[in-house]
Protein backbone atom coordinates (compact mmCIF):
# COMPACT_ATOMS: atom_id res chain seq x y z
CA UNK A 1 0.00 0.00 0.00
CA UNK A 2 2.82 2.60 0.31
CA UNK A 3 4.67 2.33 -3.09
CA UNK A 4 0.47 2.10 -4.63
CA UNK A 5 0.48 5.68 -1.95
CA UNK A 6 3.53 7.34 -3.29
CA UNK A 7 2.94 6.10 -6.98
CA UNK A 8 0.17 8.70 -6.04
CA UNK A 9 1.37 11.39 -4.86
CA UNK A 10 4.63 11.37 -6.91
CA UNK A 11 2.03 11.62 -9.85
CA UNK A 12 -0.30 14.04 -8.52
CA UNK A 13 2.88 16.65 -7.48
CA UNK A 14 3.42 15.97 -11.39
CA UNK A 15 -0.04 16.80 -12.38
CA UNK A 16 0.05 19.86 -9.91
CA UNK A 17 3.23 21.39 -10.93
CA UNK A 18 3.61 20.86 -14.71
CA UNK A 19 1.44 22.83 -16.97
CA UNK A 20 0.59 22.92 -20.87
CA UNK A 21 -0.51 19.37 -21.07
CA UNK A 22 0.84 16.01 -21.74
CA UNK A 23 4.02 17.01 -23.55
CA UNK A 24 4.82 19.90 -20.67
CA UNK A 25 4.81 16.85 -18.26
CA UNK A 26 7.65 15.29 -20.68
CA UNK A 27 10.85 16.48 -18.93
CA UNK A 28 9.37 16.61 -15.35
CA UNK A 29 8.55 12.75 -15.91
CA UNK A 30 11.40 11.88 -17.35
CA UNK A 31 13.90 13.80 -14.31
CA UNK A 32 11.12 12.57 -11.63
CA UNK A 33 10.56 8.79 -12.99
CA UNK A 34 14.00 7.76 -14.46
CA UNK A 35 16.21 9.87 -12.28
CA UNK A 36 14.85 10.22 -8.70
CA UNK A 37 12.42 7.37 -8.39
CA UNK A 38 14.38 4.89 -10.76
CA UNK A 39 11.26 3.14 -11.98
CA UNK A 40 12.21 3.53 -15.71
CA UNK A 41 15.30 4.04 -17.53
CA UNK A 42 15.39 6.77 -20.16
CA UNK A 43 14.86 4.08 -22.86
CA UNK A 44 12.00 2.59 -21.18
CA UNK A 45 10.52 6.10 -20.69
CA UNK A 46 11.11 6.87 -24.45
CA UNK A 47 9.11 3.49 -24.88
CA UNK A 48 6.30 4.45 -23.19
CA UNK A 49 6.55 8.10 -24.54
CA UNK A 50 6.33 6.64 -28.33
CA UNK A 51 3.32 3.90 -27.04
CA UNK A 52 1.39 6.44 -25.10
CA UNK A 53 0.92 8.60 -28.07
CA UNK A 54 -0.33 6.49 -30.57
CA UNK A 55 -2.54 5.03 -28.07
CA UNK A 56 -6.25 7.28 -27.35
CA UNK A 57 -5.64 9.67 -24.65
CA UNK A 58 -3.83 11.78 -23.23
CA UNK A 59 0.21 11.13 -23.21
CA UNK A 60 0.98 11.99 -19.75
CA UNK A 61 -1.99 10.31 -17.99
CA UNK A 62 -1.26 7.15 -20.58
CA UNK A 63 2.57 7.69 -19.49
CA UNK A 64 1.84 7.44 -15.79
CA UNK A 65 -0.46 4.81 -16.62
CA UNK A 66 2.46 2.34 -18.10
CA UNK A 67 4.96 3.06 -15.11
CA UNK A 68 2.33 2.46 -12.58
CA UNK A 69 1.74 -1.01 -13.94
CA UNK A 70 5.20 -1.46 -14.32
CA UNK A 71 5.70 -1.18 -10.33
CA UNK A 72 2.74 -2.51 -9.18
CA UNK A 73 0.53 -4.17 -12.12
CA UNK A 74 -3.37 -2.71 -12.09
CA UNK A 75 -3.46 -1.20 -8.85
CA UNK A 76 -0.15 0.27 -9.27
CA UNK A 77 -2.17 1.85 -12.90
CA UNK A 78 -4.92 2.84 -11.55
CA UNK A 79 -3.49 4.79 -8.63
CA UNK A 80 -0.80 6.85 -10.80
CA UNK A 81 -3.63 7.63 -13.34
CA UNK A 82 -5.43 8.84 -10.54
CA UNK A 83 -2.61 10.45 -8.83
CA UNK A 84 -1.62 12.37 -12.68
CA UNK A 85 -5.01 13.62 -13.28
CA UNK A 86 -6.13 14.80 -9.57
CA UNK A 87 -5.08 17.91 -9.66
CA UNK A 88 -6.27 18.90 -13.13
CA UNK A 89 -9.77 18.09 -12.12
CA UNK A 90 -9.77 19.78 -8.98
CA UNK A 91 -8.06 22.89 -10.85
CA UNK A 92 -10.39 22.55 -13.92
CA UNK A 93 -13.57 22.59 -11.39
CA UNK A 94 -12.47 25.51 -9.51
CA UNK A 95 -11.72 27.29 -13.31
CA UNK A 96 -14.94 26.12 -14.99
CA UNK A 97 -16.87 27.16 -11.59
CA UNK A 98 -15.22 31.14 -12.47
CA UNK A 99 -14.75 31.57 -16.21
CA UNK A 100 -17.64 32.37 -17.32
CA UNK A 101 -17.64 35.45 -15.29
CA UNK A 102 -14.41 36.27 -16.30
CA UNK A 103 -13.64 35.01 -19.31
CA UNK A 104 -14.18 38.22 -21.34
CA UNK A 105 -11.78 40.47 -19.20
CA UNK A 106 -8.92 42.15 -20.60
CA UNK A 107 -6.89 40.28 -17.41
CA UNK A 108 -8.53 36.49 -18.06
CA UNK A 109 -7.54 37.09 -21.69
CA UNK A 110 -3.74 38.41 -21.35
CA UNK A 111 -2.97 35.78 -18.54
CA UNK A 112 -4.11 32.71 -20.88
CA UNK A 113 -2.07 34.24 -23.50
CA UNK A 114 0.86 34.03 -21.00
CA UNK A 115 -0.04 31.01 -20.54
CA UNK A 116 -0.13 29.57 -23.97
CA UNK A 117 3.32 31.11 -24.69
CA UNK A 118 4.97 29.21 -21.96
CA UNK A 119 3.39 25.96 -22.48
CA UNK A 120 4.21 26.39 -25.80
CA UNK A 121 7.96 26.69 -24.81
CA UNK A 122 7.52 23.67 -22.45
CA UNK A 123 6.40 21.38 -25.47
CA UNK A 124 9.11 22.54 -27.48
CA UNK A 125 11.96 21.63 -24.72
CA UNK A 126 10.26 18.24 -24.63
CA UNK A 127 10.05 17.79 -28.49
CA UNK A 128 14.00 18.78 -28.53
CA UNK A 129 14.75 16.48 -26.01
CA UNK A 130 12.79 13.62 -27.56
CA UNK A 131 14.89 13.84 -30.49
CA UNK A 132 18.22 14.60 -29.14
CA UNK A 133 17.62 10.91 -27.41
CA UNK A 134 15.59 9.05 -30.49
CA UNK A 135 17.54 9.98 -33.62
CA UNK A 136 20.34 8.58 -33.06
CA UNK A 137 21.36 7.76 -36.87
CA UNK A 138 20.13 8.05 -40.02
CA UNK A 139 17.50 5.62 -40.64
CA UNK A 140 15.65 6.97 -37.17
CA UNK A 141 16.61 10.45 -38.92
CA UNK A 142 14.98 9.54 -41.79
CA UNK A 143 12.02 7.99 -39.97
CA UNK A 144 11.67 11.18 -38.13
CA UNK A 145 11.43 13.31 -41.44
CA UNK A 146 8.76 11.27 -42.67
CA UNK A 147 6.95 10.94 -40.10
CA UNK A 148 6.77 15.08 -39.50
CA UNK A 149 6.26 15.97 -43.21
CA UNK A 150 3.53 12.96 -43.43
CA UNK A 151 2.01 14.92 -40.63
CA UNK A 152 2.92 18.58 -41.32
CA UNK A 153 2.42 18.83 -45.04
CA UNK A 154 0.25 15.89 -46.26
CA UNK A 155 -1.90 16.17 -43.14
CA UNK A 156 -1.84 12.12 -41.95
CA UNK A 157 -3.40 11.04 -39.07
CA UNK A 158 -0.38 10.72 -36.84
CA UNK A 159 -1.42 6.99 -36.01
CA UNK A 160 -0.13 5.91 -39.44
CA UNK A 161 3.74 7.47 -39.50
CA UNK A 162 3.62 5.89 -35.73
CA UNK A 163 2.15 2.26 -36.82
CA UNK A 164 4.43 2.35 -40.30
CA UNK A 165 8.09 3.02 -38.15
CA UNK A 166 6.85 0.51 -35.48
CA UNK A 167 6.35 -2.55 -38.60
CA UNK A 168 9.76 -0.78 -40.47
CA UNK A 169 11.27 -1.13 -37.29
CA UNK A 170 9.92 -4.92 -35.81
CA UNK A 171 11.08 -5.70 -40.05
CA UNK A 172 14.62 -3.68 -39.88
CA UNK A 173 15.33 -6.02 -36.59
CA UNK A 174 14.10 -9.54 -38.15
CA UNK A 175 16.38 -8.71 -41.18
CA UNK A 176 19.54 -7.57 -39.31
CA UNK A 177 18.73 -10.93 -36.92
CA UNK A 178 18.56 -13.06 -40.19
CA UNK A 179 21.77 -11.62 -41.48
CA UNK A 180 23.27 -12.23 -37.99
CA UNK A 181 22.25 -15.96 -37.98
CA UNK A 182 23.71 -16.36 -41.78
CA UNK A 183 27.31 -15.27 -40.55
Amino acid sequence: MKTLLTLFITFAKIGLFTFGGGYAMLPMLTRVVAGEKKWATEEELLNFYAVAQCTPGIIAVNTATFIGAKQKGIPGAVFATLGVIFPSVVIITFIAAFLNSYSGSETAQNALAGVRTAACALITVSVFKLARQSVIGVITGLIAVTAFASVVFFGISPVFPVLAAGIFGALRAIVLTRKEAQK
